[in-house]
């Protein structure tokens, strides 16, 4: 019989209360989000102080986890507020912090010492000797940079000190400077991105401009199209999930805490399923059809990145820095009417009667990845017939040819759209 593998954890991204459901509920072990100050998402919408405590609750009777991010890099002002807010979350009982700055760990760690904290990939740890200095100083957790390959990430979990939680990026946008600690937008546009509000110029097209010749531009080009030569594609490792499990991986992150519902639920489910079919069988291989789905929601084209040595052409996105879309969120299920077969629907993108249309459940384990059926009998809330959903938010009822759970999710294929390839 083959033995079971310890399970990692499968840490989400809760930009909102909204996506901190959605990834709990499509298989989250923890999720990680940030209150209104000392995280590295300004404009994400975040969490008042009040919502911290309702989703840590909300969480916990769900017998999952939740981190705070306190990841920024602050300058003197940036420390004014720290205190409190440190003991708030230690005392609404989050599962833990994130934390970058040596000056932010300090303080955690005087204000509330029972407080568990992981230190950032901001903190760059590429090396067993920080592993070690971190530990030495109470860090429970280090989050690797993401600039390692598979054989390193492999020594780091050897060599750790024992009882140091080892966790490490699976998905996700990546920064095109070392594990994110960029000054180019502060640079050009006054948006501090270790502050947390990075306007993201590595993804501008850039031309050059000679100084005798004003006005005459030259493409920085690989094509006709121009290039965007600090232009990260995103970060895919649902393949090399079994073995990071082998090395002795605590937990996967996602990133992605300004995506969109939609994106959370597919990318959380699919590496949920991943890490349930690898923990049960080692010699278990993604199949194809899985990592396909992770083409499904908005992502630019995929790398490996680092993995497999230095990274190289292959992981820069040359020629655009747009996301690929090739599927429309449509709308969430809200309840399903066994008797008659109807769904309650939030609409979260038009459809018409006669669509083709693919469902989403929670599920894992051998549940179909997705269902695909027309959308057909479509009324209003009501029960009047309608021909299309086109109203933002409206609730609709549509006839579904199977059960479905509460915050299943409705997706429309986007046929003009280009294919992204997964690597």
């Amino acid at each position: 019989m083959k033995e079971k593998r310890k399970k990692p954890e499968v840490l989400a991204p809760a930009g909102n209360f909204e996506k901190l459901r959605f990834a709990v509920v499509y298989g989250a072990d923890a999720v990680y989000c940030a209150g209104a100050h000392f995280g590295l998402r300004a404009r994400a919408d975040n969490f008042s102080d009040e919502e911290l405590g309702e989703a840590t609750a909300w969480v916990h009777a769900r017998g999952k986890k939740i981190f705070v991010t306190l990841n920024m890099i602050p300058h003197e002002a940036d420390f004014d507020g720290l205190e409190p807010y440190i003991q708030f979350l230690h005392e609404i009982g989050v599962d833990g912090v994130l934390v970058a700055d040596p000056g932010v760990f300090a303080v955690v760690r005087r204000t509330a010492p029972e407080l568990a904290v992981s230190v950032s990939t901001q903190a760059n740890n590429v090396n067993s000797r920080s592993v070690g200095f971190w530990h030495d100083l109470g860090a429970s957790r280090i989050v690797l940079a993401r600039e390692l390959s598979g054989a390193e990430i492999k020594t780091l979990c050897e060599t750790r000190p024992a009882g140091m939680e080892i966790e490490t990026f699976v998905h996700g946008a990546m920064c095109i400077s070392y594990s994110g600690r960029c000054l180019l937008s502060h640079y050009l546009t006054g948006r501090d991105a270790n502050r947390g509000d990075c306007a993201q110029p590595c993804r501008w097209q850039y031309r050059l401009e000679e100084s005798r010749r004003p006005g005459e531009y030259f493409p920085v080009s690989e094509d006709e199209t121009g290039t965007f030569i600090m232009n990260s594609k995103d970060l895919c490792l649902a393949r090399q999930v079994p073995e990071l499990m082998r090395f002795g991986v605590d937990s996967f992150k996602i990133e992605g805490r300004m995506k969109s519902a939609f994106y959370v639920a597919t990318v959380t489910g699919i590496y949920r399923r991943i890490v349930d079919a690898a923990a049960a069988d080692p010699d278990f291989v993604v199949p194809p059809d899985w990592v396909a789905e992770l083409t499904k929601v908005s992502h630019r084209h995929y790398t490996t990145a680092f993995y497999g040595g230095i990274a190289g052409p292959d992981a820069e996105n040359f020629g655009t820095s747009s996301y690929t879309r090739n599927y429309d969120f449509a709308g969430v299920v809200l309840d399903y009417d066994a008797a008659s077969g109807m769904a309650t629907v939030e609409q979260r993108g038009k459809i018409n009667e006669g669509d083709a249309i693919e469902i989403i459940q929670p599920g894992t384990g051998d549940s179909p990845l997705f269902s695909a059926q027309q959308a057909k009998g479509l009324t209003d809330a009501a029960g009047v017939p309608i021909a299309s959903t086109p109203h933002a938010k409206m609730r609709y009822r549509l006839k579904l040819d199977q059960p479905v759970a509460p915050m299943s999710i409705l997706r429309r294929k986007s046929a003009e759209r280009e294919e992204a390839l997964c690597f």
